[in-house]
């Protein structure tokens, strides 16, 4: 599976390192036609819908070893890792109380 590559991290900006910035005053447009008012009209907004259930991004720190076995686990599983991670702490927290 090919990971994402992101502007933002780390392998990201050295991998842009080498692009020119162009300032948008410089950059020609010409050749791509104006939108239509029924191509705005049908237009939606892209990306993951808002919703009351968002999840609260922090940080934690395991060993190398417990990574990759969750990694395993939730390829076996075909789902994301973080999303097996979700499930398994929500589950043991259940039981916990």
């Amino acid at each position: 599976m090919k990971k994402k590559s992101s502007g933002s991290s780390v392998r990201g900006r050295r991998a842009g390192g080498s692009v020119r910035l162009i300032p948008d005053s410089q950059i020609d447009f010409s050749d791509i036609p104006e939108s239509t008012v029924e191509e705005l009209q049908r237009a939606r907004r892209v990306g993951r819908p808002s919703s009351g259930m968002a999840k609260q991004l922090i940080a934690i720190r395991l060993s190398p070893h417990l990574l990759a076995q969750l990694r395993k686990m939730a390829a076996k599983h075909k789902k994301p890792y973080q999303t097996l991670i979700h499930e398994l702490l929500e589950k043991a927290a259940s039981h916990a109380a």
